[in-house]
């Protein structure tokens, strides 16, 4: 997928995506890059909002798993199911959010138990880019449910 198509996926289904205005700049197997305006995302503080910042850190890495998992031929709904956030500068212009691919030794199991369970989970970071700097890490555990993925409860 490219970025043009991710973006407009994320639109589309995700809408606070696009009162945020992000956009996709980069998507590759490797890694995916959104960024987001100031105005749409500011705070009495004239910097970049909290939950805006951490919105957009958990949009980048759900991206990447997203595509990972569509490349793969692995349909599924993808949710996150916690997260942590560390927010290390303050950002008062457009920033960036860069998730790289999850390596093979998290993602090989994760895979493994959505095809022979239809459930995986997985840890995947992203980092909030401002400035040539890091001003942000997010964790997050994020749960994939097979398309014939039925609940216990």
């Amino acid at each position: 997928m490219n970025p043009a198509e991710l973006q407009a996926y994320l639109h589309r289904h995700i809408p606070l995506s696009r009162a945020m205005e992000v956009a996709v700049v980069e998507t590759s197997a490797h890694h995916v890059v959104l960024s987001a305006p100031l105005a749409p995302n500011i705070n009495h503080r004239d910097t970049v909002f909290g939950g805006s910042a951490s919105a957009v850190a958990i949009l980048a890495a759900w991206s990447m798993l997203h595509l990972r998992l569509s490349a793969e031929g692995l349909g599924s709904r993808l949710v996150i199911q916690r997260n942590t956030m560390d927010y290390l500068a303050p950002m008062d212009g457009s920033f960036t959010a860069v998730a790289q691919a999850p390596a093979p030794q998290a993602w090989q199991p994760f895979t493994r138990m959505l095809q022979r369970k239809g459930v995986g989970r997985i840890v995947q970071t992203s980092e909030l880019h401002y400035q040539g700097r890091v001003a942000g890490q997010l964790e997050g555990e994020f749960v994939a449910f097979g398309a014939g993925y039925v609940s216990a409860a």
